[in-house]
């Protein structure tokens, strides 16, 4: 089944962003816990959350993906900077329990300048502190473009991230493909490539969800500019590739386009009719 959605406001509520989705053809969608620049998170309101649960329950969605605030960075060299990071994660994943069993997708951070290896290490201690075993929602590392002091580059930059965490079975990762592309995995000559060595490093049972972006740069120019579905350096057949592969089954995938709601309905359509059922 092709799970395909995107970002939605989440400012009129959940049940609100789930009558969008359906609106636009679409069985999943993204939306940041709060604003993206962080700040405080709305109250939940408990009846929206009751109504939305039933209605995506009754519309057959797939696990939803909310997104983390851009200004949350773990792995910062500013100890106030840190603490909004551990704060904000731990209040975000408290609320993700009024709706269970979803995803949380952060960026894991930039170490400005202290060192991958430390920065690393930052981002562990950060999830060793908010994960909890009874926690049902899945937290999902995004891979990155390498802009900068990014952490996540790399597969294995991921992977160290994992293997340091102790309830790492609460961890997933969202693949970008602008992020991948731009960040040097050539997924438009060697998808297959791409995946085995994502498999060999991480394994692909982490693969959690999906970001599909095309790219306004060219291969491993580690800049992360989003494109509309086609009109960038990967490309449309690309995309046809990915939602049709045999190991890319069932994720949700998340369109972060630039685009309005009326063109992101034409991609969810476009894809539609590109994936072979």
């Amino acid at each position: 089944m092709l799970n395909i959605g995107c970002h939605l406001s989440a400012s009129k509520g959940y049940l609100h962003m789930a009558k969008e989705a359906v609106g636009i053809d679409a069985n999943t969608f993204a939306f940041f816990t709060r604003n993206p620049r962080g700040g405080k998170a709305k109250d939940i309101d408990e009846k929206d959350v009751k109504d939305f649960l039933e209605f995506i329950s009754e519309h057959n969605f797939a696990k939803l993906v909310a997104h983390a605030p851009y200004t949350l960075n773990a792995c910062s060299d500013k100890p106030e900077t840190r603490e909004f990071a551990l704060n904000t994660m731990r209040d975000d994943l408290m609320r993700m329990e009024y709706t269970p069993n979803q995803y949380y997708n952060f960026h894991p951070g930039s170490h400005v300048g202290q060192g991958a290896e430390t920065g690393i290490e930052l981002i562990i201690k950060q999830l060793n502190e908010v994960l909890t075993p009874d926690m049902t929602t899945t937290v999902l590392l995004e891979t990155m473009a390498g802009k900068g002091s990014e952490i996540g580059r790399s597969f294995d930059e991921l992977r160290a991230i994992i293997d340091g965490v102790t309830l790492n079975e609460k961890l997933g990762v969202c693949l970008d493909t602008c992020h991948v592309y731009d960040g040097g995995y050539d997924i438009v000559n060697d998808l297959d490539g791409v995946l085995d060595e994502f498999d060999r490093v991480i394994g692909l049972d982490r693969l959690k969800a999906m970001h599909m972006n095309d790219s306004k740069n060219p291969f491993e120019s580690h800049k992360d500019r989003h494109e509309k579905i086609g009109e960038g350096t990967i490309g449309f057949e690309t995309m046809k590739n990915i939602i049709n592969h045999p190991k890319l089954q069932n994720i949700p995938i998340i369109l972060e386009t630039p685009n309005e709601l009326d063109g992101y309905a034409n991609e969810i359509k476009m894809l539609r009719n590109a994936y072979k059922k």
